[in-house]
C-alpha cells in the first residue's frame, strides 16, 4: 500500500510544531528508553503525569479481578539470535576495510574488535529467563497482598482459572506467577508450595489469547501497514546511520545501525550493560530510536483489542504484547489528550473496512462514535497524529505500555452503600490506576458506565466473520459488524444484567 505525500507532510508538521517543555533534570538511564524490551522494575513506576488515583472507601470490596499479563523478560529469540552473530561477521568486514584504507582507528571502540554476540553458540531462543521468572513470581506474590480479599479461598482451577498461549516463555510466566500467587498455601518443599493448573489452546485455534496468529484477515492488513511505517522511520534512521559512521569512523548501512540498536536493548535489558552498544548513540538519538520502536508498535499493534471475560473470584491471562498493546488501546489508556491511542485504533480499522470495500461504513461509523467526543477529528476526517517525535513530550511510550511483564488488571468492586452504583470497575496498569477517558478520566468507574461506554460498542458481532478471508455481506446484517467484531470476545453479550459476584469482565 503506497504512502501518499500528503500525509508524510502532514505527519513531518505535526511532529515540528509544538512546543516542548523539558522533563525535570534527571541523570540519562538508557534502560527507561528500550521501548518493549524495557524490564518491568525499571518501568513498573514511571509516571507520566500527575494522576491521583481515587480513594476507594471501606465501604466497597473487590469480587473479581481479570489479570492480562505479558510475559516477562526473555531471551533473544532464535531469528535475532541470528542476526546478531551475522552481524559479527559484517563488524569484522568494515574493521578490515578501515585497516586496507589506513585509516584512523581512534574513534573505533575497542570493544569492537574481537567482538561476538554474547548468545554465541545458543541456537534455540526466546525463553523466560531467570530474571522473567522472578519478575513473574513477584508479581504474584504482590497481586495476592494487593487483593487478599480475593485470594483466601483453597485454590481450585474453577476459582482461579489461568490461561496462557502455547508459547513457552507465556506458560513459563504463568507458572512462575502462580507460584508467587499460591506460595506458602501447599505443601511441597520449603516454600510450601501447591501444583496449579495452566490450560492453554493450541496455537492454531487460541482466538483469545493469540488473535495477531489467528485472524488472516488482522494479519493482512499489519502486513499492509508495514511500508507505512518504514517511510516514517526511514528520515531518522537515515539521520543516526550517518551521525554513528561519522562518529566512529566506520562506514554503517541502516541494518547494522539497526542492529546495534536491538543489541544495545538486549545488553541493557537482559545484561545489564550500558557502556557499549548502547554508549555509540547519544541521548538524543536514544530517544529518537526508542520512538521509531513505538511508532512501529503504536501502527501495527496498537488499534486491536483481545480478552475475554470470566465467572470467578479471579481469571489470570498470560501472553503477549500482541494480546495486551490491544486491549490497552480498548479501554482508552494513554491518552494524549487528543487520543493518540484510539485515534489510530479506529483510523486503522476504517481503512481495512475500506479495503473490503465495506460501502457503508463511513455513515455507520459516525453512529459508532458519537459517544466519544475525542473522535470529532475523525469525524471531519482530518489527519490523526501518531505519537509526536522527540524532544516533544508523549504518553505512549512502548516502555510504560508494555515492558517485560506488563499486565493490565481490572477489579470489580462491590460497593453496597453506594446510592449512584452498586459495582465499580477499577483499572490499574502495572499495578498502578490509571485514568480511562471512557469514564470521565476516572480509574474507578461505576459498572453500568463501564458496560456502556467501553464494553457494549464491542458485544454485537463474532470473530469468524471479522476474520473470515471471503467475507459475506448478508441482509440484515450490519456493515458495522465488521468494526464491531474485532472487540466482541472482551466481554460477554450477558453483560447485561447486574453483575453479581460472578459477574462476568
Amino acid at each position: 500500500m503506497g504512502v501518499p505525500s500528503q500525509i508524510i507532510a502532514v505527519l513531518i508538521l505535526l511532529f515540528s510544531t509544538a512546543a516542548v517543555l523539558s522533563d525535570a533534570e534527571e541523570p540519562f538511564d538508557v534502560r527507561r528508553h528500550l521501548s518493549t524490551a524495557t524490564r518491568y522494575h525499571v518501568s513498573k513506576d514511571i509516571s507520566e503525569n500527575s494522576f491521583v488515583p481515587s480513594k476507594i472507601g471501606d465501604q466497597c470490596k473487590p469480587i473479581h479481578l481479570n489479570l492480562v499479563a505479558r510475559h516477562g523478560t526473555r531471551a533473544p529469540t532464535k531469528k535475532r539470535l541470528k542476526e546478531l552473530e551475522a552481524f559479527a561477521s559484517r563488524l569484522e568486514l568494515l574493521l578490515e576495510n578501515v585497516k586496507e584504507k589506513k585509516s584512523s582507528v581512534k574513534k573505533i571502540p575497542a570493544w569492537f574488535w574481537g567482538w561476538k554476540s554474547p548468545w554465541i553458540g545458543k541456537h534455540k531462543g526466546g525463553e523466560l529467563i531467570s530474571e522473567g521468572e522472578n519478575e513473574m513470581y513477584q508479581l504474584g506474590i504482590r497481586t495476592r497482598e494487593n487483593f487478599p480479599e480475593l485470594f483466601q479461598e483453597d485454590y481450585h482451577p474453577d476459582i482461579y482459572p489461568i490461561k496462557a498461549t502455547q508459547v513457552s516463555r507465556a506458560s513459563a510466566s504463568a507458572v512462575a506467577f502462580g507460584m508467587g500467587l499460591f506460595s506458602d498455601r501447599g505443601s511441597l518443599g520449603p516454600g510450601r508450595h501447591r501444583a496449579f493448573a495452566v490450560i492453554s489452546e493450541s496455537r492454531a485455534s487460541d482466538t483469545m489469547l493469540r488473535f495477531h496468529d489467528c485472524c488472516q484477515n488482522y494479519k493482512s492488513f499489519r502486513k499492509s501497514q508495514e511500508p507505512f511505517v518504514d517511510k516514517l522511520k526511514e528520515p531518522v534512521l537515515n539521520e543516526i546511520t550517518q551521525e554513528l559512521g561519522t562518529r566512529w569512523g566506520l562506514n554503517f548501512t541502516r541494518q547494522d545501525v539497526s542492529t546495534l540498536w536491538f543489541l544495545c536493548k538486549q545488553e541493557a535489558s537482559l545484561l545489564n550493560t550500558t557502556d557499549r552498544a548502547c554508549a555509540l548513540f547519544s541521548p538524543s538519538e536514544v530517544g529518537l530510536m526508542e520512538w521509531t520502536d513505538d511508532l512501529e508498535v503504536f501502527i501495527l499493534k496498537g488499534y486491536a483489542g483481545l480478552v475475554p471475560g470470566s465467572y470467578e473470584m479471579a481469571t489470570l491471562r498470560f501472553a503477549h504484547a500482541e494480546t495486551l498493546l490491544p486491549f490497552s488501546c480498548l479501554i482508552g489508556l494513554f491518552l494524549d489528550g487528543s487520543g493518540e491511542c484510539f485515534h489510530f485504533e479506529i483510523f486503522s480499522v476504517l481503512s481495512w473496512l475500506f479495503s473490503l470495500a465495506v460501502p457503508a461504513c463511513k455513515s455507520i461509523l459516525r453512529l459508532f462514535l458519537l459517544s466519544f467526543t475525542e473522535f470529532e477529528q475523525i469525524l471531519r476526517e482530518q489527519p490523526l497524529q501518531l505519537p509526536p517525535k522527540p524532544p516533544q513530550k508523549r504518553t505512549w511510550h512502548g516502555s510504560t505500555v508494555a515492558p517485560f511483564a506488563g499486565n493490565n488488571m481490572l477489579v470489580l468492586h462491590s460497593c453496597p452503600a453506594n446510592n449512584s452504583s452498586k459495582y465499580f470497575v477499577q483499572v490499574l496498569h502495572n499495578e498502578h490506576p490509571i485514568p480511562m477517558p471512557g469514564c470521565g478520566n476516572s480509574d474507578f468507574c461505576p459498572f453500568e458506565v463501564f458496560k456502556e461506554k467501553i464494553a457494549a460498542p464491542h458485544l454485537k458481532h463474532n470473530y469468524n466473520d471479522l476474520c473470515s478471508t471471503q467475507p459475506k455481506q448478508s441482509d440484515g446484517v450490519s456493515s458495522m459488524s465488521k468494526l464491531s467484531q474485532i472487540f466482541s470476545w472482551i466481554f460477554p453479550a450477558a453483560a447485561d444484567a447486574i453483575p453479581s459476584q460472578k459477574a462476568e469482565l
